[in-house]
């Protein structure tokens, strides 16, 4: 078994594909506020999670790519499940941003990789959390709490406490969902399999809650929204979501999961070159404290001395 898939450091190609998810993620930052210009958030996301199924399905036929055998794999029971956990997240995440500054719900969500590596640590034998894996995720959390620093501090309202306490259950939500696919048999079934899982149970969920929720079902259809829409739907939660659930499958959920917090930071600088948004005072000292965090992360554990 490769030292990957026993918790040991990345391979160079996995860091790769996880740097361009991290940017894909990033720019998905830009979308979620482009298209909440037009569609309410909860009703994006439903939509979002709808496209993605059928562009998942059409194109497995498309290539005449099975789903495997899912009615007997084990996997109906963790899928349903991680579909669930899914849906939840989501409408937790958009609730909680509503309640609180995007700085404060941005921190709170991705503590997500503490989750992950805790629930690893627990469930999965060969991913356990060692001294400088663990340091390694504070320096990282260190970096992007100086990132947003400048506005953790800024007016969030009454509310702003359960919105924190939102934006903390959806990072734990998708933790849980990470550590679900890699300790239960999704670990062993197609990436395809997995991720329509997610999107066939979480698409009616978030439908159905976004009415009750109070949204109003009126979407404007402008190019910039429709775009944002098609992006997060096939770009997001089509192909980045299946690669992300084969990475898993393949490697170490928690090393995995660090680099995700890099994702806000390259959402930062999408918001500064394709928005205009001013980057804060301390992003550059920010950027190195998340890269050295990651490489601690990433560092390969040292071979336990020899006994003579």
């Amino acid at each position: 078994m490769p030292d990957s898939m026993r918790g040991g450091a990345l391979p160079p190609r996995a860091v790769g594909l996880m740097l361009l998810l991290c940017l894909v993620w990033g720019l998905n930052l830009v979308a979620m506020k482009l298209g909440n210009q037009g569609i309410p958030p909860v009703l994006q996301a439903g939509l979002r999670s709808t496209i993605a199924a059928l562009l998942l399905v059409a194109w497995c036929r498309w290539r005449g790519i099975h789903f495997g055998l899912w009615r007997r794999d084990g996997t109906l029971v963790p899928g349903l499940l991680a579909g669930l956990l899914f849906a939840v997240e989501f409408i937790a995440l958009y609730v909680g941003v509503g309640l609180t500054t995007a700085s404060r719900g941005v921190v709170f969500l991705y503590g997500a990789p503490f989750f992950v590596a805790l629930g690893a640590h627990w469930l999965i034998p060969d991913d356990r959390l060692t001294q400088a894996k663990a340091i390694g995720l504070l320096v990282a959390f260190g970096g992007l709490v100086l990132a947003f620093f400048e506005g953790l501090f800024a007016p969030a309202g009454e509310r702003a406490l359960l919105g924190d306490v939102l934006c903390l259950l959806a990072g734990g939500l998708w933790g849980a969902t990470t550590v679900l696919v890699k300790a239960s048999a999704l670990r062993r079934a197609p990436a395809m399999t997995v991720l329509l899982y997610q999107l066939a149970v979480s698409a009616p969920l978030l439908l159905i809650a976004s009415p009750l929720m109070g949204e109003a079902w009126r979407i404007e259809p402008r190019p910039l929204v429709i775009g944002a829409l098609i992006y997060q739907g096939a770009v997001i939660a089509g192909a980045s979501y299946a690669l992300w659930f084969w990475l898993v499958s393949q490697h170490s959920a928690s090393r995995l999961a660090a680099f995700s917090v890099l994702t806000p930071i390259f959402g930062v600088l999408a918001g500064a070159v394709l928005l205009g948004e001013p980057l804060g005072h301390l992003f550059g000292a920010a950027l190195a404290l998340v890269v050295l965090g990651l490489w601690l992360v990433n560092r390969p554990a040292r071979p336990a001395p020899s006994m003579r």
